[in-house]
C-alpha cells in the first residue's frame, strides 16, 4: 500500500446511505438519502456511490448536522462506468451446457441403434415378400406362417419408427435448451458497461465525531396520477370520496419504508410564463407543396391546484388491527388514516406516511391518500321524447375546507353497485361538480300524443297543423324528487314555415332550438301532469318534412 492510498483513506469516506424521504411530482420526484458517518478531521470528502443514472446532476444538494461541526464547501457528480462480474455465472452456465450435450449424445446413438433396427426390418421385407409370393404358390408355406411374417414385421417397423420420432422430439428438445444456454453465456461473457453516479460532497470537518449527512435530489420517470372512488347511498345526500393515487416508477432504486410525500407542484414547467408567437393565416395555395400550415402554440397549461386550496388534518387510514387472543375474537374494524394535508402558496402536498414501499419497476402501485364524506344535492333529468325513465344526477360540494381534486378517472359505486367511471376536472374547495348516476326507475314519466289535428279553413293559403301531448310524472319514491323535464319544440329551417307555443301547462317559455325546460319539485307518491299544444303553419303549396311525430 503506498502512501498516497494512505492519504486517499484519509481523506475520502463513501458513505453507507439508505432513501428515507421521496416527494413525488407529477412528472419526476425528490429523494432524500441520508447517512451517518464517524469523521476523524481529515477527511476532504464524502461519498454516495452507486446512484442511478436517472439523476438529474443540477439537482443535487447536501446538509447535514452531528456532533462535530462541519462546512460543507460543494457538492459534485461523477460517472461511474464498471462492467458486471460474470465469472460464477459462466460457469454455471457452461457446466449445464456440457450436461445437455452429454444427454443429446446419449440420445443420438439412441436414434442411431434404432435405426440400424429398422434397416433390418426393411430389408427383411423386401426380401421375404418374392419368396413367399412363390412359396405360397407351389403351397409349401401355408397362409398362418405369412400372417405371422407380417405381423412380426409390421409390429416392429411402427416400434421402429415410433421410437426414432420420440428420440428426434426430445434430440430437438434439448437443441433449445442449449441454444438458449448459449445465448445466456455469449451475453455474460460480452462486456457489459454498467453506468451509476457517485455524490460527492466536499467538506471541511472541525475535528472528529459523528456527522449525519442528507443529500436530496431529483430523479425523472416518476409520477402520481389521483384516482378516485366516489360511493353514492341513495338513502342520504352525502357521498363518500375515495381520493387515492396511482404511483408509478422506474428510476432505478427501490423506494422502500419511505416516507411518502405526493405534490402538485410542477417543477418541469419553470419560472417563465409561455411566450405568445405569431399566429399565421394564408390563402390556400393550388400547388403540390403542402398547404399553408395553421400555428397555433399551445396556452399555459392548468395550474396543478388552486391558490383558495384549504386544508385541515384528516382522519388516520386503513390500520389493520389483529387481536392477540388465540380465540376467535369479535371482528375489528379497520380504522380510517389518512395524508396529511398541507399547503404552501399555491401547492397542495400530501404526507401519506413513514412506511410506503414503491418498487422500481414502471407498475402503478395504489396509495391511499385520505377518504371523506361530501355533501350532494340529487336531482333528475327526464327528456321523454327520447327515453321513458329519468336519470339521476347528484350536485357535489367540494367543501372549503377540503383539499383540491386534481383531475383524474373516477369509479362511481351506486348503492354498492358500480355504475361506470367519468372524468374528474381540477376542482376547488368550495366548488361543486355533477355526477350522472345512471337511470332510476323510482320515477314513473309516460308520453301521450293526444291530439293532431289539420284546420280545414285555409288562412290565406296557410295550412295549420296542431300538435298536443300529455306527460304523466309519478314518483313512486318515499323522498321528495327535483326533476328537470325537458320538451321539444319542431324548429323551422325555412323563412315560411311557422312553430308557434300556443298553451303550456304548467307555463313555460320557448327556449333556444326549441326546448322546453320544466323544473318539477314532486313530494312522496305524488303526481303530475304536464300538457302542452304547437301549431306548424306554412303555405300549402310547400311540402313539410320531419314532422312524423
Amino acid at each position: 500500500m503506498t502512501d498516497s492510498d494512505l492519504l486517499d483513506r484519509n481523506h475520502i469516506q463513501t458513505i453507507e446511505s439508505r432513501i428515507s424521504e421521496v416527494t413525488v411530482y407529477t412528472d419526476r420526484s425528490r429523494v432524500t438519502r441520508r447517512g451517518t458517518v464517524s469523521l476523524t478531521g481529515n477527511e476532504q470528502e464524502l461519498t454516495i456511490a452507486s446512484l442511478p443514472t436517472t439523476i438529474d446532476t443540477e439537482s443535487v444538494r447536501a446538509t447535514g448536522s452531528g456532533t462535530v461541526a462541519v462546512r460543507i464547501l460543494g457538492v459534485r457528480s461523477e460517472i461511474i462506468y464498471s462492467t458486471e462480474p460474470a465469472g460464477d455465472r459462466a460457469a454455471e452456465l457452461t457446466q449445464q451446457i456440457q450436461e445437455l450435450e452429454t444427454q443429446k449424445r446419449a440420445i443420438e446413438d439412441q436414434i442411431a441403434s434404432r435405426r440400424i433396427q429398422l434397416k433390418f426390418v426393411e430389408d427383411l421385407s423386401e426380401k421375404s415378400v418374392s419368396a413367399f409370393a412363390s412359396n405360397i404358390a407351389k403351397q409349401q408355406i401355408g397362409l398362418n406362417e405369412t400372417g405371422e411374417l407380417l405381423t412380426f414385421l409390421g409390429g416392429n417397423y411402427k416400434k421402429y419408427i415410433s421410437a426414432i420420432a420420440q428420440h428426434e422430439r426430445q434430440r430437438n428438445e434439448l437443441d433449445k435448451q442449449i441454444k438458449a444456454l448459449r445465448n445466456q453465456l455469449q451475453q455474460i461473457q460480452t462486456p457489459n458497461y454498467h453506468q451509476t453516479f457517485n455524490i460527492i460532497v466536499a467538506v471541511e470537518p472541525s475535528g472528529s465525531g459523528t456527522f449525519d449527512l442528507e443529500v436530496s435530489y431529483v430523479v425523472m420517470r416518476a409520477s402520481w396520477t389521483p384516482l378516485y372512488d366516489l360511493r353514492v347511498n341513495t338513502s342520504n345526500d352525502r357521498i363518500n370520496l375515495y381520493y387515492l393515487a396511482e404511483v408509478t416508477q422506474n428510476t432505478g432504486e427501490d423506494w422502500t419504508g419511505v416516507a411518502l410525500i405526493l405534490s402538485t407542484a410542477k417543477p418541469g414547467m419553470g419560472t417563465l410564463p409561455p411566450k405568445l408567437e405569431p399566429w399565421y393565416v394564408d390563402i390556400l395555395r393550388k400547388k403540390s407543396a403542402p398547404a399553408a400550415e395553421f400555428y397555433r402554440p399551445r396556452m399555459a397549461m392548468r395550474s396543478a391546484s388552486s391558490d383558495d386550496s384549504e386544508s385541515d388534518e384528516n382522519e388516520e387510514l386503513f390500520a389493520l388491527a389483529v387481536a392477540d387472543s388465540p380465540a376467535a375474537p369479535a371482528p375489528i374494524e379497520a380504522e380510517t388514516a389518512t395524508a396529511k394535508v398541507s399547503r404552501e402558496g399555491g401547492t397542495v402536498s400530501f404526507q401519506v406516511g413513514g412506511n410506503s414501499n414503491i418498487p422500481s419497476d414502471g407498475n402503478p402501485h395504489k396509495v391511499t391518500i385520505f377518504s371523506d364524506n361530501y355533501p350532494s344535492k340529487p336531482e333528475y333529468i327526464a327528456i321523454p321524447r327520447l327515453v321513458s325513465f329519468a336519470y339521476l344526477q347528484a350536485i357535489v360540494t367540494n367543501p372549503m375546507t377540503g383539499a383540491t381534486l386534481l383531475p383524474g378517472t373516477a369509479n362511481i359505486f351506486r348503492d354498492n353497485a358500480f355504475v361506470g367511471t367519468v372524468p374528474l376536472e381540477n376542482i376547488s374547495p368550495g366548488q361543486e361538480f355533477k355526477l350522472n348516476l345512471g337511470i332510476d326507475e323510482g320515477l314513473k314519466i309516460e308520453r301521450e300524443l293526444v291530439e293532431r289535428q289539420v284546420d280545414k279553413k285555409l288562412i290565406g293559403n296557410q295550412r295549420r297543423t296542431s300538435y298536443a301531448y300529455r306527460l304523466m310524472v309519478t314518483n313512486l319514491k318515499q323522498v321528495q324528487a327535483n326533476l328537470t323535464l325537458k320538451e321539444q319544440l319542431p324548429v323551422s329551417r325555412h323563412e315560411q314555415i311557422k312553430v308557434r307555443l300556443t298553451l303550456a301547462n304548467p307555463k313555460i317559455a320557448v327556449g333556444e332550438m326549441g326546448l322546453l325546460e320544466w323544473e318539477i319539485s314532486l313530494p312522496p307518491q305524488a303526481k303530475q301532469e304536464l300538457y302542452y299544444q304547437f301549431v306548424v303553419e306554412h303555405p300549402l303549396e310547400l311540402k313539410v318534412t320531419g314532422l312524423d311525430i
